[in-house]
């Protein structure tokens, strides 16, 4: 069965910087999206939500709101009043990270074989994916996709070869292996191909079955904050929690 190379699924990091330059030339986008929302004012603040350049969060005692604006992603945690374009210190790295998920994937190569290379030490796994493109088989909704060729699949515990089955609307159905150590596998498009729209069911030998509705988008924006407003007006709230996972405090 084929496997995935994760590095050559990532853009060098120098079209990641290249997107956040572009982005930063363009003060006037100073608004913000909703990409987490705990505590007393979740349902003000819900997921997915835009905030105009002139609004303010007011946030009570145990709100924990993450935003994401033209600098990245940043948690906001009450009590207080947080204006959108309010200044904040943020490292480059974060920034850079956030600009990276923008990056839509290309030239995957897959190879056939076993992982190679000395034994995968065990490991707790990891709580989300690093890649808005990656599709967590954890979780069910809507799934934004950029190239229905470069659809893949992730799997948070990756040290034992994991196996699953992907089932389209009319009953067709697909195998999937993760090799050991691996925690990406391509969608298998041969046999069950990606069609806009389209729902699917997956499921593991010991886990529930997984809805998972395909939403092809005919653009994509370079920048964060773009793509954060694209997720949310598609309905892609799991790919808004992956860019929530990149936040700093602030």
């Amino acid at each position: 069965m084929p496997w995935v190379d994760a590095a050559k699924l990532r853009k060098p990091l120098a079209l990641a910087a290249g997107a956040l330059a572009l982005v930063a030339g363009h003060a006037a986008m100073a608004q913000a999206v909703v990409v987490r929302s705990t505590g007393p004012s979740a349902a003000q603040y819900p997921m997915g939500k835009k905030l105009p350049a002139s609004g303010t969060l007011a946030l009570k005692a145990g709100d924990h709101v993450t935003v994401i604006d033209k600098s990245g992603t940043r948690v906001l945690n009450g009590p207080g009043a947080f204006p959108v374009t309010a200044a904040v210190s943020r490292d480059q790295a974060g920034a850079l990270a956030v600009a990276q998920m923008a990056t839509v994937p290309g030239g995957a190569r897959v190879r056939t074989g076993a992982v190679r290379g000395a034994p995968v030490p065990a490991a707790e796994p990891a709580s989300g994916p690093d890649s808005i493109w990656y599709l967590d088989v954890t979780k069910g909704g809507t799934f934004c996709v950029a190239d229905p060729r470069q659809v893949v699949l992730w799997r948070p515990d990756a040290v034992e070869t994991g196996m699953g089955k992907l089932t389209g609307a009319d009953g067709t159905s697909a195998d999937v292996t993760w090799n050991a150590g691996n925690p990406l596998k391509l969608w298998p498009s041969d046999t069950l191909p990606i069609i806009d729209g389209q729902s699917y069911g997956f499921r593991n030998p010991v886990g529930r079955t997984v809805a998972i509705k395909i939403k092809l988008l005919a653009q994509v924006p370079t920048d964060g904050l773009g793509m954060a407003s694209l997720l949310a007006d598609s309905g892609c709230t799991a790919q808004l929690d992956v860019m929530a996972n990149s936040a700093v405090g602030g």
